[in-house]
């Protein structure tokens, strides 16, 4: 079992790898576009391992992203960019405005990994046994 101060700096370490992400380009669409997504959902994990355990975070996180995608189809994301509002702008920039299937795949990647690792025992359980 892994602390929540664990899952917070764990978080930290996320957004500011998604931060970074999106700020080096690399020319390659997997790293430039695809690992902000994967690193998107694996913080919402890791906010969700916050208060509960690891199959049903992943399945919650997975859930979340989903939804967020698909209220991407609703266009109001989109007509969101057009607020004059700079919170508005800054909430559909985080949601995103554009619908994509790959961006689920990505998802769906990134909350996979964060899961394998979160369920390899800790070194505390490792040395007990």
């Amino acid at each position: 079992m892994r602390s929540r101060l664990f899952w917070v700096f764990c978080i930290v370490g996320i957004i500011a790898l998604g931060i970074l992400s999106r700020l080096v380009h690399t020319g390659f669409v997997i790293f430039d576009k695809y690992l902000g997504d994967a690193l998107y959902a694996m913080m919402v994990y890791g906010i969700l391992r916050l208060i509960g355990k690891a199959a049903p975070s992943a399945m919650w996180a997975m859930v979340v992203m989903t939804a967020i995608e698909l209220f991407q189809l609703t266009m109001i994301p989109a007509q969101m960019l057009a607020s004059p509002h700079l919170m508005t702008r800054i909430c559909a920039r985080l949601m995103g405005v554009q619908f994509g299937f790959l961006d689920l795949l990505a998802y769906g990647v990134g909350i996979g990994c964060i899961y394998f690792v979160d369920s390899l025992p800790t070194w505390r359980n490792t040395v007990t046994k």
